[in-house]
This record gives C-alpha cells, sequence and structure tokens, in this order.
C-alpha cells in the first residue's frame, strides 16, 4: 500500500521499510516487493543514508528465499555506504545477511566471523532485538560444528535477549533447536515443553512463518514419541507453508526430516520420492548440510533394499560432499574457533563492563548526594548555629549581671538554646561519624574528675524531673587513662539524656567497673541503669538505627533527633567495641559497653582561667555578623584582649599587611572573600607581618572541617555558637607553642 504523496519522502521510505520487515513473517514476496519500492525511491531522492537501509533490508529478504548472490551483492553495497558515514550498526545489520547467506551453504567459519562483529556491535548499542537474531544464527552454527554446549548457551542468550525487546517472534525461535538439542539428549519432554511454547507464541503472533519451523520441531518430538502420524502431519504442514512462502532452507530439512519419518514407518517408496525432492532443491540452492544428509540417508535406504551398488554410490557422494563441506574448511573453523571460545569470555567482559558502568553511575550519584547533602549541612548549621551563637553567648554574658527573677529568664533562655543547638549537633554529628570523618583524639586525662563534671552536667536535667542522678566508680579504677574526653563526654551524655527522657520516677546511675588488667591497660565496663519505662523486646533489635524510636513510648514529652542512641553505637564501635542492652518492660533499661583504656599519669593542670594570661593581647576579628562581632568583641574583652574588627576576607588581607596580631579569629563564610581564601593570602605572602600568626577558623558551617585541603592554613577550627572554655583554651594553647 502506498503512502499518500504530500507526506514526508524520508518518513514514507521508512514506513516501506518498516511494513516491508513486519510482513516477513507471513508474506516474504510483499517483504521484497516493498524493500525494492523503498530502494528506488531512496536512489531518486539521493539519500545514501535510506540506500543502505533498503539494500540492507531487500538483502534480508533475498537471504532467506535463496537468492544468496543477490544477497551478498545488496550487503556489500550497503556497508561500503555505511562505512562511509561511519555507521557501525548499519555494517552489524549488512554482515548479519552475509553470515545467513554462509551459514546456509558451506562457509560456516565466515557465518562465525561475521555473527561475532554483529554481536559486538549489537551489544555496545543494547540492540537486544537484533542480538537476540545474531545469538540465534550463532546457535545454529555451533550446532553445524557439533558443540552442543556452546549452543545451549547461545540459544538462551537469544531467548534472554529477545524478552528484554519483548518479541515473542525471536523468543520462539530460539525455542525451536533448543528444543532439538534437548531431543537429542533423550529429554523428550524438555523438548516437547519449549516446542509447544514456541507453536502458542508463533500462533499469538501470527507468525506463518515461524510456525512453519515451530511443526517442523514439533515432528521431530512426535517421531521421538513413535507418534508418527502426528509427526507426519506436522512435516507436512511446515512443508506446505514452506513452498507458500519461498523459505529455502526450512524446505530442504522438512522434505529430509519427512523422508527419514517414511523410513522409520517402513514407507520406502514414499521415503525415496520425497527425498528425491529434497535432495534435489538442496542442490539448486546450494544447501549443502541438507544434501549431505540426504545422501546418506539414500544410503541407509538402499541398504535397507540390499542395493548395495546404489547404496555404495550414496555413500560415496555423502563421503565427497561431506568432505567438500566439512573437512575442506576443518582449517578455516580451527582458525577462527577460537572466536567459538572467546565468545563466552566477550560475553562475560560485556557484563563486567556493564556491571562497571552501573558502579560507576551508583558512585556518581552517591557523590551527587553527598555533595547536595554536605551543601544543605553547610548552609543549616552556618544559617541556624550564627544566630544561635549570638544568644548563648548573650546569655552566658548576662547571667552574672542579673537579679534573681532575670537570671531564672537567662536560665530559661540558655537552656531553649542549648537544647536546639544540642538537636543540631546530633545531626552534624552523625553525618560526620557517617562519613568516616571522626577520629579518636587520645590523650591523657582525669577519670574520676571526667564522670564527676559529666554527672554534674545531667544533674539539674534529673532534679526538674524529680529523679536520683548517682554516680559509681570502682574504686580498683586508675586515676587516669588515655582517653578521648569529648567522645567518652558525648556517648555517657546520650545515654544519660535518654534514660532521663524515658524515665518518671526513681533514678539513673552511672556506673563504672573494672572488668580485666593486662600489663597497662584497663578494660573498663560502662553502665547507664534506669528505672523507666523499659523497652518492647521486638525493638530492641532496631534501638540504635537513626533516627529509631518506639512510636508507643513516643509522646510529646519525649523530644529529641531520633540519633542519640545511633550516634552512641558508632562512637563505640570507633573504639572498637559495641553498646548492649537488655530491658523489661516497666522496670527499666541498662546500657552497658566496654572499653579497654591505657593507664596515664595525671595530665598537667590546665592554665586557671583566673589569671590574665590573654591580657594585652591583640586580636583581629575578620566576621560579616555584625551582632556576633559584638558578642565576641565583649567576650574578649572581658579576658582584657584587645580586638579590631574587619567584616570580610577583603579587609582582613588588608588589616593584616598593616600590622602584627597575637591572633586572628576568622569566619568562613563572607562576602567579597571567604576566610580559607583570605588566610592563604596572608600565610602566602612573604612580607605579611602575620604569616606566623595563630589563625583559628571561626565558623558555623561544621562542613568546613571537612575541606582538608584547607586544614594546614589554620592553627585550628572553632564551631559556633563559641564555646567559651574552648576558645580560651585555643588561645592559651597556641600562646605555650
Amino acid at each position: 500500500m502506498k503512502l499518500p504523496l504530500q507526506q514526508d519522502d524520508h518518513q514514507r521510505v521508512m514506513s516501506l521499510l518498516d511494513e516491508a520487515y513486519a510482513c516477513r513473517t507471513n508474506n516474504l514476496k510483499r517483504s521484497t516487493a516493498l524493500a525494492r519500492e523503498a530502494l528506488s525511491l531512496s536512489q531518486k531522492l539521493n539519500e545514501i543514508g535510506l540506500v543502505a537501509k533498503s539494500l540492507s533490508h531487500a538483502a534480508l529478504f533475498a537471504m532467506i528465499l535463496g537468492e544468496y548472490e543477490s544477497a551478498l551483492d545488496m550487503s556489500a553495497q550497503a556497508i561500503k555506504i555505511y562505512e562511509s558515514l561511519n555507521d557501525d550498526k548499519g555494517i552489524a545489520d549488512a554482515k548479519y545477511n552475509i553470515a545467513g547467506v554462509y551459514y546456509k551453504t558451506n562457509n560456516y567459519h565466515l557465518g562465525l566471523v561475521n555473527l561475532v562483529d554483529c554481536i559486538n556491535t549489537y551489544r555496545k548499542y543494547n540492540d537486544y532485538h537484533n542480538l537476540a537474531r545474531s545469538h540465534k544464527s550463532l546457535g545454529t552454527v555451533y550446532e553445524y560444528f557439533g558443540d552442543e554446549k556452546n549452543a545451549i548457551i547461545t540459544y538462551e542468550d537469544s531467548i534472554d535477549a529477545a524478552k528484554k525487546a519483548g518479541d515473542l517472534n525471536l523468543e520462539s525461535n530460539a525455542y525451536n533447536p533448543l528444543s532439538g538439542i534437548y531431543l537429542k539428549k533423550q529429554d523428550i519432554k524438555m523438548a516437547s515443553e519449549l516446542i509447544e511454547m514456541s507453536i502458542a507464541m508463533k500462533t499469538q503472533t501470527s507468525d506463518i512463518r515461524g510456525l512453519a519451523f515451530a511443526y517442523y520441531g514439533r515432528g521431530k518430538v512426535y517421531t521421538a514419541k513413535k507418534q508418527f502420524a502426528k509427526a507426519e502431519d506436522d512435516f507436512k504442514a511446515s512443508i506446505n507453508i514452506h513452498l507458500a512462502m519461498g523459505e529455502t532452507l526450512g524446505l530442504g530439512m522438512a522434505y529430509h526430516k519427512l523422508a527419514s519419518l517414511y523410513v522409520l514407518m517402513g514407507q520406502l517408496a514414499q521415503a525415496k520420492e520425497v527425498l528425491q525432492k529434497g535432495l534435489d532443491f538442496s542442490t539448486e540452492y546450494h544447501l549443502s548440510m541438507v544434501k549431505f544428509k540426504c545422501y546418506h540417508l539414500f544410503y541407509d535406504i538402499f541398504k535397507l533394499e540390499n542395493d548395495p551398488i546404489n547404496a555404495l554410490k550414496f555413500l560415496e557422494l555423502y563421503l565427497k560432499e561431506r568432505e567438500s563441506v566439512i573437512n575442506a574448511q576443518t582449517l578455516k573453523v580451527i582458525e577462527n574457533y577460537d572466536l567459538i571460545n572467546k565468545m563466552e569470555a566477550i560475553k562475560k567482559e560485556a557484563q563486567l563492563q556493564l556491571e562497571k558502568a552501573e558502579i560507576i553511575e551508583k558512585k556518581n550519584l552517591a557523590e551527587q548526594t553527598a555533595i547536595v547533602k554536605q551543601e544543605f549541612l553547610s548552609t543549616m548549621s552556618h544559617e541556624i548555629r550564627t544566630p544561635l551563637n549570638a544568644i548563648i553567648t548573650i546569655a552566658s554574658l548576662l547571667s552574672d549581671k542579673t537579679d534573681k527573677e532575670e537570671q531564672e529568664l537567662i536560665n530559661a533562655l540558655r537552656f531553649a538554646s542549648n537544647s536546639l543547638l544540642l538537636l543540631i549537633n546530633d545531626i552534624l554529628d552523625f553525618t560526620k561519624l557517617e562519613a568516616g570523618k571522626t577520629s579518636l583524639e587520645m590523650r591523657p586525662a582525669d577519670f574520676k574528675q571526667l564522670l564527676n563534671n559529666i554527672k554534674k552536667t545531667y544533674e539539674s536535667l534529673a532534679r526538674e524531673k524529680g529523679l536520683v542522678l548517682d554516680l559509681k566508680i570502682d574504686n580498683r579504677l586508675a586515676d587516669s587513662y588515655e582517653l578521648d574526653e569529648n567522645k567518652l563526654g558525648q556517648i555517657l551524655g546520650n545515654l544519660i539524656t535518654n534514660a532521663i527522657k524515658f524515665t518518671y520516677f526513681g533514678q539513673v546511675d552511672i556506673i563504672t567497673e573494672k572488668i580485666s588488667t593486662t600489663g597497662y591497660k584497663d578494660t573498663i565496663r560502662f553502665k547507664v541503669n534506669d528505672t523507666g519505662i523499659g523497652i518492647a523486646p521486638n525493638y530492641l533489635q532496631d534501638i540504635f538505627e537513626s533516627f529509631s524510636q518506639p512510636q508507643s513510648i513516643t509522646t510529646k514529652k519525649q523530644g529529641g533527633s531520633g540519633l542519640g542512641l545511633a550516634i552512641v553505637k558508632k562512637l563505640v564501635n570507633l573504639h572498637g567495641s559495641d553498646i548492649l542492652v537488655t530491658s523489661t518492660e516497666g522496670i527499666g533499661s541498662s546500657f552497658y559497653f566496654d572499653l579497654r583504656l591505657k593507664k596515664a599519669e595525671s595530665p598537667d593542670k590546665p592554665f586557671s582561667k583566673h589569671t590574665e594570661s590573654l591580657k594585652g593581647k591583640t586580636i583581629l576579628l575578620a566576621e560579616d555578623n555584625v551582632i556576633n562581632a559584638m558578642v565576641i568583641t565583649k567576650l574578649l574583652s572581658n579576658w582584657k584582649v584587645k580586638t579590631e574588627h574587619v567584616k570580610n576576607g577583603f579587609e582582613a588581607v588588608e588589616k593584616t599587611k598593616q600590622k602584627a596580631f597575637d591572633f586572628i579569629l576568622m569566619d568562613i563564610h563572607m562576602p567579597e572573600m571567604d576566610g580559607f581564601q583570605a588566610t592563604k593570602n596572608i600565610i602566602s605572602a612573604a612580607d605579611n607581618p602575620n604569616k606566623k600568626t595563630p589563625i583559628f577558623a571561626l565558623t558555623a558551617d561544621v562542613t568546613a572541617e571537612y575541606q582538608t585541603e584547607f586544614h594546614s592554613y589554620f592553627t585550628g577550627f572553632l564551631r559556633k555558637p563559641i564555646e567559651v572554655e574552648k576558645l580560651y583554651d585555643a588561645l592559651l594553647d597556641s600562646i605555650r607553642r
């Protein structure tokens, strides 16, 4: 059917080719006519890409019809055009036609080489439709070589590709020969199941030409079952369809199998009649594989008829034909057989490449997610912690200058702001732990003093709920150990606040006991027991998961991020240990973990905060937030420190050129020039008087600490909100250096 002339000519050619390919399953003659019409129109349009495509389609139909010379000629023309266009997929399409001609005649090694080329190209483009066709044809070549193992693998590859392409015809095409292999293995049940699947699919899709091959396959199964009448019907049905469709190879195979059936049935005259048709047909169309099989069957028939002269004649013809077909190719097949062995390696390599691409894609996605996550955390920490810095520091400064009534308001303000800060810190600390950005900083510490300080920190929280917070320290423990005070404080702090949160009556106990001693190290068990509401047994396994809180016990009275115990688990794991829990609903819970700590000498006493060690020192404060600058300046003035303030990195660099300072506090996020770049400019300038001055990064952005390329620029990182004691200690430590 010709399309209306007003349609685009290019689209008209494509429509002709699509229709030609679609009707190949039931009307090859029409397919050929449509392809040639498309070729003629393409040539008139002088569209070489369409010419090549039309030639390739026409060659495919010629190959199926047994017009081999025409198929090879048109394929060669198509390849020449595709090469000029650098279209490797088009080249593969044409090579598929050439491979079909070669393996259907007597050049199996050339069929093999071309099919391998096709598969490599189609795999590169994930062209599952053509992969299914090529694998099926390659399986046929393997069968010709007698390599049933590779044939099965390749047919299964064809089925897999066909399923991915969603093409039932191609899927069923592979079931036909696969059924034949199982038949040779005497697995009649499997062979029957496969061929019935094929017939059902062919019937569903109305693939008449494919149905002929399926009938042929079922005829072989019926023959094996000795259901000769059914087998005869199927072989005849296959022959009739092939005759109507003009299919050459299928017709030759069907003639041979029907003749073989008649031999089994003892109908030798009929066998010879049908076999002669098969021999004449295979001779005309150069179907060498079918031809020498016909010679061999004639040999068997004449032996049965006790006709030694004719039997010998056909035996000699069989051996000669077989030698010309098989033996003449032996060296070529051996030379190219490494391709067969390489096919599995090629497939595995392709799978590895696919897996590699998937891994890279996942890695890129993870990296992009991490960047987005880090940018969010950077913004969140900076935008929330910056105003909190002002609130907490102002509250701290006012706490000593208010009357009793105002003191209560100030304490409420400090409590609220510290609660918000704890929530933010939970999220940021968990993120650092997840990213592997946290490590232990082991230093000698006064163990008992640390525990007492932790208790004092949470005593008021327990007292507000009417609870007793008790600390029990094993008197066998040393006075000092090497440990990370912050991390241990964070672990116990989270466990204590968690216990207080879910306890309404009774007490919370902090217990430490020595489990064992090895050399200079003690194994210490830390316990936090409570008389709270307890945890249901089915929830114990999830209690340490992030953002996890039992819905049954969570009320508006219990806030929090749901990260406390997840952080505890990760911090305890960081010590090489694990956190455990026992609990009884309505009675209470016990969280405990063991740490192996090295005994240490008593740590040096820190400088007294009441000395005037910082008196007269000068600090350059680079801070774009006016309120924060005012608060920090006021705080430093309490220590008799003189402060000069600049609002951005550019001003900081200019100010450092004018005079030397004792310290520099450098905000990271500032307009015009950020703190990283400003610090780099200061320390890299040969004539800057502050080249060696201690510079502390002062930031509300916790992710700034992750940027390790800038670590060498700074003496240290100080988070906002400012922790007064840490700031004081940092400045004192830099003096001691």
